[in-house]
């Protein structure tokens, strides 16, 4: 299904609130309270463990999409030569339970539905991936190491406080105008919570370079990311845009019948969506978003993993 009218709202509520939205905010601020009391105990009832390989964490405190993916890629790029690297995230959305090898040493052993799309994408799209996925973090972390692993990246592991890793910390951008945690704003953890982080990194940090392959003349964009606004720089090249639920599952006869009503050569799709539409025999330009990170961002990495100990 398309993204309802509430999506729409909510996504105003939280970055482009008026006077509607700020009192609702207000109005919501005691369970607010009552949620950031629970946050706050978190980390101070945690004692992180440390495991015999440096694990290093991609989070955010804000809702929804800031760019974990792409930076997981790039630092699983940089590092996994020289180090045998195991990508471990839930699998948001997946239709499995427990802990599932997904990819190892590129071989694909899951399907997308047991999967969930963002584990598949790592799996698809980054040389000899290895990629875990399970709702316990320290289970699947301890099993990576039983395979071999020199280095793991946890992808959206900031809220595991009894983990001991190197926190990144992306920043939303745009970020939310109410700076508070849910459900009176858009933040999953206090904002006060960017001290707990090694390293934030700047505009400067993640050098982003977007290309589409198989490009047509007729592209119809099609996607289901948690903020489509990010591929705002493509929009004037498609001849319409179609934003879908985030990890919706697309169904091939939908497709079909979008690709009619715009008389569209192509449907323009990022990786995550390629993922599970890949099968379907659709003509399909690919969105793809190469990432890089700085000098001193790979100083700050490679000075964690080689002094771990």
């Amino acid at each position: 299904m398309f993204k309802s009218t509430f999506d729409f709202w909510i996504d105003k509520y939280f970055y482009r609130p008026r006077y509607k939205e700020m009192l609702i905010s207000m109005l919501l601020s005691p369970f607010t309270l009552i949620y950031t009391l629970i946050v706050y105990i978190k980390p101070k009832l945690s004692k992180p463990e440390k495991f015999k390989v440096p694990v290093i964490s991609v989070g955010n405190l804000v809702l929804g999409g800031s760019g974990k993916t792409p930076l997981v890629k790039a630092i699983f790029n940089e590092f996994s030569n020289d180090f045998k690297t195991f990508i471990i995230l839930r699998g948001y959305k997946r239709s499995s339970k427990g802990m599932l090898k997904v990819a190892l040493q590129g071989e694909i052993l899951s399907s997308v539905q047991a999967s969930g799309d963002e584990a598949m994408e790592y799996a698809l799209s980054l040389k000899n991936a290895n990629v875990i996925v399970s709702e316990n973090r320290k289970t699947a972390i301890n099993e990576a190491i039983n395979l071999g692993a020199k280095l793991i990246i946890l992808d959206d592991g900031f809220g595991k406080f009894d983990i001991f890793k190197f926190n990144i910390l992306l920043k939303s951008n745009p970020e939310p105008i109410i700076k508070l945690p849910i459900p009176s704003g858009a933040y999953r953890y206090p904002i006060s919570f960017y001290k707990y982080a090694d390293f934030i990194p700047d505009q400067s940090d993640i050098i982003k370079t977007m290309y589409i392959s198989n490009r047509t003349q007729n592209m119809l964009l099609v996607t289901a990311i948690a903020n489509p606004m990010r591929l705002k720089n493509v929009f004037g090249e498609c001849i319409g845009i179609r934003f879908f639920k985030d990890h919706y599952k697309f169904k091939k006869e939908e497709l079909e019948k979008l690709i009619k009503s715009y008389n569209a050569d192509s449907l323009l799709v990022t990786m995550k969506d390629y993922v599970k539409i890949k099968d379907f025999g659709l003509n399909i330009s690919l969105l793809e978003l190469k990432t890089e990170i700085s000098t001193k961002f790979k100083k700050e990495l490679l000075n964690f993993i080689q002094n771990y100990n």
